[in-house]
């Protein structure tokens, strides 16, 4: 596995497997109508770019395939963590997320986690801030903002 940074030639393989990653895992915590209300499967493709090239965004890569990706902006908001749901459990994530917690020079990270992802971000030492409920097409979805403190010495 590779990980590098994001190309604009990655956006479509992105935009698929996150899609897939909502409808095919985080299923077993939201319902039908929450994940196709989360991934609609129409997205701003120009948006989505402009964001991921504003933010660290990093792609896993096996060298063919985009495995997972995650981008977090300057201020240590960790906007997206997403792994192919083929290549759940086999460290990707951790890896990704290792490699955004390190671009960023800040106190602390913030992450709005969902029921899915809660249990990988809080072995990783982050706490729950508080629980929310998210609007998406009108559907509420739950989910958590998670905060990791860390020493200015441990961010750089």
């Amino acid at each position: 596995m590779e990980i590098r940074t994001y190309r604009e030639t990655d956006l479509m393989d992105i935009v698929k497997l996150f899609h897939d990653t909502v409808h095919k895992i985080n299923i077993r915590d939201y319902s039908s109508e929450q994940v196709n209300a989360w991934a609609t499967g129409r997205v701003d493709m120009d948006a989505w770019n402009r964001s991921l090239l504003q933010h660290h965004t990093f792609i896993a890569t096996d060298g063919c395939d985009v495995l997972g990706f995650g981008d977090i902006d300057h201020s240590g908001y960790l906007d997206r963590l997403y792994v192919h749901h083929a290549c759940q459990r086999q460290g990707i994530a951790t890896a990704l997320c290792h490699k955004l917690e390190s671009s960023v020079d800040t106190d602390k990270i913030i992450v709005h986690a969902s029921i899915t992802a809660r249990p990988f971000f809080e072995k990783r030492g982050y706490k729950i801030i508080r629980e929310q409920s998210v609007d998406r097409c009108g559907i509420s979805l739950k989910n958590y903002v998670m905060e990791l403190s860390r020493s200015c010495s441990e961010s750089r």
